[in-house]
């Protein structure tokens, strides 16, 4: 298949396209520009067999621990599940799961009724997600691709860096009257985080009072002593679990920032969005499952063809944060050179993810994907609700897959072609969808995981630094 030509793939069937391509939910994956024949996907399917994802699938929907370097169980899945849900059954303490959504569902109203006031009696209206990683990454994509559902009168800001010079710049805006900010830490020991942390509640205090703290900081995290320290109330605390990792965690309390600007009916959405995914990607055949099937192309580029990258593309600026999403969630699941079996990959794991809002690509990047020597794979996504980005994003991948070769071009002008892409469309990017879209990803790496015989859930590789930063500074 690395000698084939896209386009002779399409000119020997007509209904390739239809052929090759599947819908999962709200979504449709049109996978037919790819080195792809129905013989390939057949032994795709089978390595998928043969390394045992059924399985694998089935092993973490029953709580198994599957983390196995950390012990853990991987039930983000869980917070997603409903009652009669068999994954619901399989969670350790799925009660109290309920409860702390249950509590932030009653907190969200009381925020957006005006029944819980800052410290003067304002209402509370700008919400500052403080966290780093997952704890921000989530709730600052999903704010931007819900736009349009913030509630009237609520904003959003985040603060992430350690520097100082972003919370610097957002205080000069903000009015610590209708300031809550909200601390997300599993431990509350979040270097980057607690700093940024430290440095709000200085301007809280300095602005307002000492006392203004308890009713201008949230927490969601475990560490109630440190919690106590700080001065959280025990009545705005939201726990969560280690069988969370962080850049699952959208789906749990870390995701409060995002409630406390959309509202729990819309979270509650997303979370329904994810359950759909779930539910295809536990019943779904290996070749007619969407997660698995986007696995095994991006092994196939990977591990067949040497692509060492992926560029992914969304078609609507609400997703301008969505590439920086899945770099983390892939290259931290998939940054890893040791099996969980303790001997070294055989193989190269995951790629390097990068991306940009489609037409600002276009006017970027895009020249060394069309003309350029690299082999780089794209996933474009596409909502259908606009006819110039619709038209700009298909001609893109037109463009990548048939190149032009007409012999009256200088050579500068000609584009080989033959550039692989997966689309990935829907009608509209509702809660619902994004849920989808996200629980998509997720799954997609951990099919890739298990295949390559990593652990796609711990993140040794991230402690280090940390470490190495800390006694610089003892």
């Amino acid at each position: 298949m690395r000698e084939s030509r896209l386009c002779d793939l399409f000119s020997k069937s007509k209904k390739r396209e239809e052929k090759f391509s599947l819908e999962a939910g709200d979504l449709t994956l049109d996978y037919s520009k790819n080195h792809l024949t129905t013989s390939t996907n057949k032994m795709l399917a089978q390595l998928a067999r043969q390394a045992d994802v059924p399985a694998a699938i089935e092993a973490m929907f029953a709580g198994e621990k599957i983390n196995k370097t950390e012990d853990r169980s991987v039930l983000h899945v869980a917070l997603r599940a409903k009652i009669a849900d068999s994954v619901a059954h399989n969670t350790p303490g799925i009660t109290e799961v309920w409860k702390v959504l249950t509590k932030m569902e009653a907190f969200v109203d009381d925020v957006h009724s005006g029944v819980i006031k800052g410290s003067t009696g304002k209402k509370l209206t700008d919400i500052v997600n403080i966290g780093i990683g997952g704890s921000d990454l989530g709730p600052v994509m999903v704010s931007k691709a819900l736009r349009t559902y913030w509630k009237e009168g609520m904003r959003f800001h985040s603060v992430s860096n350690v520097d100082g010079t972003q919370l610097e710049d957002l205080t000069k805006e903000l009015d610590a009257e209708s300031t809550m900010f909200v601390i997300c830490s599993k431990t509350f020991t979040t270097q980057e985080t607690m700093t940024n942390a430290a440095t709000a509640r200085a301007w809280v205090a300095d602005c307002l009072d000492e006392v203004a703290v308890q009713y201008h900081f949230v927490a969601a995290s475990t560490n109630h002593e440190a919690m106590d320290d700080f001065g959280i109330r025990t009545d705005f605390r939201f726990g969560f679990w280690d069988w969370i990792g962080g850049r699952y965690s959208l789906w749990s309390a870390a995701g409060l920032s995002l409630a406390l600007i959309v509202g729990m009916d819309v979270f509650k959405a997303v979370q329904s969005g994810g359950r759909r995914m779930d539910q295809h990607f536990c019943n779904a055949a290996m070749g007619e499952n969407m997660p698995v099937l986007l696995a095994l192309i991006g092994i196939w580029y990977n591990n067949f063809f040497g692509a060492g990258n992926q560029a992914i593309l969304p078609y609507t600026h609400r997703l301008e944060r969505f590439p920086a999403y899945l770099q983390q969630l892939q290259m931290e699941s998939s940054g890893k050179s040791v099996r969980m079996d303790g001997k070294p990959v055989r193989c190269d794991t995951g790629m390097i993810i990068w991306g940009e809002a489609g037409n600002n690509a276009q006017h970027s990047f895009m020249q060394l994907l069309h003309q350029g020597t690299r082999f780089v794979p794209v996933d474009f996504i596409l909502p259908a609700s606009s006819d110039l980005a619709t038209a700009h994003c298909r001609a893109q991948a037109e463009a990548l897959m048939y190149g032009t070769t007409d012999d009256d071009l200088e050579p500068h002008c000609i584009h080989d072609g033959n550039r692989p892409s997966n689309m990935i469309h829907f009608d509209e990017l509702t809660p619902e969808v994004l849920g989808q879209l996200i629980a998509l990803y997720e799954h997609k790496v951990f099919v890739e995981g298990i295949i390559w015989g990593i652990d796609s859930f711990d993140q040794w590789g991230v402690e280090l630094g940390k470490k190495l930063a800390q006694a610089r500074l003892s």
